[in-house]
């Protein structure tokens, strides 16, 4: 039962750590914090080439993509923000639908000059990811989408009634409150229940993103994300009704003991051209879990 409730979640040539850790930016990264669409985000920049954009999402920040910054940045320039009211990013009282925090990444790319890119996403990043897919089709070449569904899209009404899935309402002052101070045990639910060994997510990494999700307004921002899946999900059909399924070559990543084969087929209701790929040996915290065969995955499909 729970291997199914999962599903519904939806060239390397460095040696990564075989067990989670926070990977630091390659040296020549250099941090900034970018005004776009009303809001700050801070963004991560590093490399030389082809650009190439990493979306993280909940209980994770950009942080997570320190490793595939790496291997990337040897032929591309890599770009990391952390999205609106997450990690070091503004916390504005609004604007978390994805279609709108899609704009955010839209106006990060103009402020570096960037007019074209590749994408890559995890989480709530695949939500942002779509939506500036559908919104700007023309400025994203290839996408990576891992380990998630979209709101709106194939069986999201049943996905969402999943006992699982609870934190998606899980919002309010009082949950606010509960939560306050206890971040980490929050956090922790969410490493133990959805990866396929909770020992692959170490202390060290669950610790750095509990400090960042205790950051005043952090928590209250995070649960506006899922707040916002509603009209998302209108906001995605839309998107879909208006501008047909997307074109650009799409490779989608399930972790083998989470979305699995289902994200690509989830996302062949929104693309034409999908390939799927599966992360062995992981849960739905690919660069945590078996960080060696995400990065391989990304790197292979970018490089055709």
């Amino acid at each position: 039962m729970r291997k199914t409730v999962l599903a519904v979640l939806g060239v390397l040539l460095v040696t990564l750590p075989a067990t989670a850790r926070i990977v630091s930016f390659p040296p020549g990264f250099k941090t900034q914090s970018v005004e776009t669409n009303g809001t700050k985000l801070y963004v991560r920049v590093g490399g030389k080439g082809p650009a190439v954009v990493l979306l993280h999402g909940f209980a994770d920040t950009g942080d997570m993509w320190g490793a595939a910054a790496a291997a990337l940045a040897k032929d591309h320039t890599v770009v990391v923000p952390d999205l609106r009211g997450m990690g070091l990013s503004a916390h504005p009282e609004a604007g978390y639908t994805k279609k709108n925090q899609a704009v955010d990444v839209a106006g990060v790319l103009d402020a570096l000059k960037i007019d074209k890119a590749d994408l890559v996403t995890h989480d709530i990043g695949n939500m942002v990811g779509y939506a500036l897919a559908a919104q700007y089709p023309k400025r994203i070449t290839k996408w990576v989408i891992v380990d998630a569904p979209l709101p709106g899209i194939g069986d999201w009404e049943k996905i969402k009634q999943s006992p699982l899935l609870w934190h998606f309402n899980f919002r309010g002052p009082d949950m606010e409150r509960l939560v306050a101070g206890r971040e980490r045990i929050y956090l922790d639910r969410f490493y133990n229940e959805l990866s396929a060994n909770p020992k692959k997510i170490d202390e060290a990494t669950r610790r750095h993103y509990a400090k960042l999700y205790a950051r005043p307004h952090a928590m209250h921002d995070a649960f506006e994300q899922f707040k916002a899946f509603d009209q998302d999900a209108i906001d995605n059909r839309a998107m879909l009704a208006a501008g047909g399924k997307l074109t650009m070559p799409v490779l989608a990543v399930g972790g083998e003991k989470s979305a699995g084969t289902t994200q690509a087929d989830i996302l062949r209701l929104v693309a034409t051209d999908v390939t799927g790929g599966i992360v062995p040996d992981s849960g739905h915290w690919i660069m945590e879990e078996n960080p060696d065969a995400t990065v391989k995955l990304i790197t292979g499909f970018l490089a055709q």
